[in-house]
């Protein structure tokens, strides 16, 4: 099969033709219908997270498409059925497990990260239970949600407990985590003010389009000084950087009001300088992923539409130009490789 793969770090990936496995046991052959292309695999291609278990790999994190083969063992699911993968495969069990947040054990392994991908003709899943079905969505525009749909989805839930009628929420970066964190912020906490900050005019206006209520040029205007102003003076009750860099954590952290909560969510790898002076009792966590559970409401949500990623599709012999635009932050929501475009 054809697969797209990181060869060495800091170069280019290739295509390359690789054995198509074959699923025995609870294993599931998934042909690819979509697989979405993460900032995250930036750092990894970089080599800023190397944390790949071998080289040649095949990356690709987000992945949906259709069952193509099923070992003997395999419940629920036939060839044909339109399914979204799950990431975390567990395999052994902890009590993250137990809990059902393989997201956060120790000996799960992540497609694409510490399993092979699904930028790729065909995905190996381990067990039908990392399938969930589709419905009536379709493949492409539900990779996405599998990580930029099911991150900020998490996310956003951490601030649930904090928020009151009429808070602030802020998000820092509208790329396409960001704009799912608009979008929920608005959905499951409709009565909170929406502030979106970044230095993209075009992806300001996208978060204006998905519910934003104010958004923040932070190459014009001071979003902390901003955010004051709109809040009265008081802060924001909830603040999302799903950028991660020195600037954005550290203005996360000055924009949140008295017990404020401040989840960071990217990985630019940032600094948070802490002094004694300044605290409010401002909590500060981090989010990974999802669980299998809260990928299924985002699916649910999908279903309903009233969530919907926006995509762009590209070929195998696009991957390596897309993500150079992705590094430059020109890629509007989601670029998903479709295999079965030329």
């Amino acid at each position: 099969m054809k697969a797209v793969q990181l060869v060495a770090y800091g170069k280019p990936l290739e295509i390359r033709e690789v054995p198509t496995p074959e699923p025995v046991g609870e294993n599931v052959l998934v042909r690819i219908g979509g697989a979405g292309l993460c900032h995250s695999d930036l750092h990894i291609m970089e080599g800023k997270i190397p944390i790949l278990p071998y080289l040649p790999f095949t990356l690709g994190h987000e992945n949906a498409g259709y069952v193509e083969k099923v070992g003997p063992n395999v419940k629920g699911f036939n060839v044909g059925d339109k399914v979204a993968v799950y990431g975390g495969w567990s395999e052994k069990v902890d009590r993250f497990v137990l809990k059902g947040e393989e997201n956060l054990s120790d000996v799960t392994k992540w497609v694409g990260i510490g399993k092979p991908g699904g930028y790729a003709e065909y995905l190996l899943v381990p067990s039908y239970r990392y399938l969930l079905p589709l419905g009536n969505l379709d493949p492409v525009e539900a990779a996405p949600l599998t990580d930029a749909g099911l991150t900020p989805y998490r996310a956003i839930k951490k601030l649930l407990p904090h928020l009151y009628p009429d808070s602030t929420v802020v998000i820092i970066g509208a790329g396409g985590l960001g704009q799912f964190g608009v979008r929920y912020a608005k959905l499951l906490t409709p009565e909170v003010n929406v502030v979106t900050v970044d230095v993209n005019r075009r992806k300001l206006e996208i978060a204006r389009e998905l519910g934003s209520d104010y958004v923040v040029d932070s190459t014009e205007k001071d979003p902390v000084k901003e955010v004051k102003e709109l809040t009265g003076g008081e802060g924001a009750q909830g603040v999302v950087d799903f950028v991660g860099s020195d600037v954005t954590m550290n203005q996360a952290y000055a924009m949140a009001g008295r017990q404020g909560t401040v989840v960071i969510v990217g990985l630019a790898g940032g600094t948070l300088k802490f002094s004694a002076g300044t605290v409010n009792e401002v909590s500060v966590t981090t989010s990974n992923w999802g669980t299998q559970l809260e990928l299924s409401e985002v699916l649910a949500l999908a279903r309903r539409g009233v969530i919907k990623a926006r995509v762009e599709r590209i070929g195998f012999e696009q991957v390596n130009e897309t993500f150079e635009r992705l590094a430059k932050g020109e890629v509007e929501g989601r670029a998903v490789l479709v295999p079965e475009l030329p």
